[in-house]
């Protein structure tokens, strides 16, 4: 019993995975507190821009103000 209690101690395995997860949650913090408007900004121009290319791909526009 005592071997396994010690094995279990000396198993590093764990901590160095949560300490990879733990970093990657700071930089990720980090990231998002300074770059948010850019983000923001970035995904915003990237989706109007893919929008305007499958309008413009498929060949249809908004319906004229008539219903026709």
């Amino acid at each position: 019993m005592n071997a396994s209690i010690r094995k279990f101690l000396k198993e590093e395995d764990g901590v160095t995975a949560l300490e990879y997860g733990l970093l990657a949650a700071v930089i990720a913090g980090i990231l998002i507190a300074v770059g948010n408007a850019q983000i923001k900004s970035f995904f915003e121009t990237l989706f109007t821009n893919l929008s305007a290319l499958a309008t413009k791909a498929s060949g249809s526009a908004a319906p004229p103000a008539g219903g026709n």
